[in-house]
């Protein structure tokens, strides 16, 4: 647990988050993805000398500070080292702390119960833990928390949600005309038709105006839009002659397959004849009408937030603190600075309630801190980027608790001041971002937090610095903190139209997420960050698919993922 002291008192920060479990539902975010946890034992030592134990394993969740069982495997007979085949599925939330309870038990042959069963150990994690290291191997702690020589590990594989897109090009000869003083105008609707029998709307064409041998444009869908990752889904393709008034005559229709489609990669010719059956009936030596061609099919690789996770990629996570003397005084207990002997300030709940989730994700668990808008010994001049540890050579903390603690011990040797810059510090972590750009490999991705009392100051130079660090593998949090006017930051965010830098230039992508912390004043610390962290996912896998960046190790398992017949 995370300690902060003050006063001589010590709170444990897990009293910051009795509150977070009770508010966990708060915001509910859809599924980023589903993780297929593999679970394998070693070394368990026998129950009595004379039979091995039957081992199960038992997965627990906590949710509102209880754990929940969620499921657990088969039982494996007589054995000290067993590897289960049953595969846990989990919803896997990079935004929220997922705590995970693993319990082995010895079930007694003639009870499959638990009441029965010898409880052998247990290991609790969270699920980044898992996802970030591929692979987590930890002792299995007693009753005690004494560690024997049993330990489990747990292998984390995404369940193969299929992220690609395919890109498809269709055109037609001879189509039926249905206009009396010009020839038809042609569209192409696609539908997936789903397992219940209705059909869902996957692609619309443009209209070609006056042309019975229309060439439609090329157009991009996911795979899991086009056919829910099913090669062999039905597909109904229907060709309208549009129509002014919106009532388009039916021209024919066809079905297919994405498995059918698929030979055009091979170089195949792949067409179908259009049929209209009201005329297959009428009509004796009725043929069709008309023909369509697939003239592309193309399968365009994306990555998913995980497959970069798992190959190593690593959240590399700073904080930069305001310092401003707009805060009040520290030792005055107004402050926004101020250190109560029994709550932490709202600067302590906004870094401990994001950093806790990053941490997951950063193997060294050691994080930049700096402070801007202060003057800072020995000389008292005003800095918008010190380290808040002093050591300019090496900013970092040792864990959360590390920044915690340097916060705190900082706050009685500065002055507070301003004005209130964070272009400076925007750079100096765009300046490590652009160094592991130049790799050219998905090894790190930057996430800056910034904490702040008030509005900007330099405005200008800070959208120059988010549009060129929009470039870069790096997205800016910023909360704000206390009670000021926070509308001009909004448009740091840039969900509600482009951020340009002052010279006109637009961001390349959305990086910024901004929240007053005043909205989560009655919530929980778990749903802020809940609020500040749900965009990183789709932050980091646009980052690296646009740039044309693969996973650095693409695992084991990126084979089996791809579409398999």
């Amino acid at each position: 647990y995370l300690y902060f002291s003050a006063r001589k008192k010590k709170i444990k920060m897990s009293d910051i988050y009795e509150s977070a479990a009770t508010t966990l539902g708060l915001v509910n975010s859809p599924c980023l993805t589903k993780v297929e946890l593999r679970v394998a034992c070693r070394g368990i030592s026998d129950r009595d000398a004379l039979s091995k134990p039957d081992p199960c394993v038992v997965l627990k969740m906590q949710s509102h500070g209880q754990w929940f069982e969620v499921d657990r495997t088969e039982v494996i007979r007589s054995s000290i080292s067993p590897v289960f085949s049953k595969v846990f599925t989990v919803d896997y939330y990079f935004e929220e702390v997922q705590r995970l309870r693993f319990e082995l038990h010895d079930i007694s042959s003639n009870h499959n119960g638990l009441k029965e069963a010898d409880f052998l150990g247990s290991m609790e994690c969270t699920l980044g833990q898992i996802v970030s290291q591929r692979k987590l191997s930890k002792a299995l702690l007693k009753q005690g928390n004494t560690s024997g020589k049993s330990s489990i590990t747990v292998t984390a594989e995404e369940l193969s949600g299929n992220h690609d897109y395919v890109e498809l090009a269709f055109s037609a000869k001879k189509l039926d005309d249905k206009d009396f003083f010009s020839k038809s105008d042609p569209f192409l609707e696609i539908f997936r038709v789903n397992d219940d029998g209705t059909g869902s709307l996957v692609h619309r064409t443009e209209t070609i105006m006056n042309n019975l041998n229309p060439v439609w444009k090329s157009f991009k869908v996911s795979l899991n839009t086009l056919c829910s990752g099913d090669q062999e889904r039905e597909l109904k393709c229907t060709v309208w002659d549009w129509d002014s008034n919106g009532k388009h005559d039916f021209i024919g229709e066809y079905q297919t397959t994405f498995k059918e489609m698929k030979a055009a990669m091979e170089g195949k010719q792949i067409q179908w004849e259009c049929i209209n059956p009201k005329y297959q009936v009428k009509k004796k030596n009725y043929r069709n009408s008309g023909v369509v061609m697939l003239t592309q099919c193309k399968i365009i690789k994306m990555h998913s937030f995980l497959d970069y996770i798992m190959g190593g990629c690593q959240i590399q996570f700073t904080v930069a603190i305001d310092f401003t003397a707009s805060n009040g005084d520290p030792r005055n207990s107004c402050s926004l600075h101020y250190i109560h002997p029994y709550q932490p300030n709202e600067y302590l709940k906004a870094l401990v309630a994001v950093g806790e989730i990053c941490q997951d994700y950063d193997s060294d668990k050691m994080f930049p801190a700096f402070g801007f808008g202060a003057q800072i010994p020995p000389d008292f001049k005003v800095s918008h980027d010190f380290a808040v540890n002093f050591d300019e050579d090496n900013p970092e903390c040792a864990g959360i608790q590390g920044v915690v603690e340097a916060y705190q011990n900082c706050l009685p040797k500065i002055q507070l001041y301003g004005p209130t810059n964070i272009a400076p510090i925007i750079q100096k972590v765009a300046n490590s971002a652009s160094e592991e750009m130049h790799t050219k490999e998905a090894m790190e991705y930057f996430i800056l937090l910034i904490l702040t009392d008030g509005v900007i100051t330099d405005m200008a130079d800070t959208r120059e610095a988010i549009v060129h660090a929009s470039h870069l593998p790096m997205s800016v949090i910023i909360v704000g903190v206390g009670n000021a006017d926070f509308s001009d930051m909004q448009m740091l965010d840039g969900d509600d139209g482009i951020l340009r830098s002052p010279k006109g230039e637009p961001v390349l992508r959305d990086i910024v997420q901004f929240v007053p912390f005043r909205n989560f004043k009655h919530a929980s610390p778990a749903a802020l960050a809940k609020s500040v962290l749900a965009e990183v996912p789709n932050q980091v896998v646009d980052y690296y698919n646009n740039k044309g960046i693969k996973p650095k190790c693409l695992s084991d398992f990126e084979s089996s993922r791809a579409f398999s017949p």
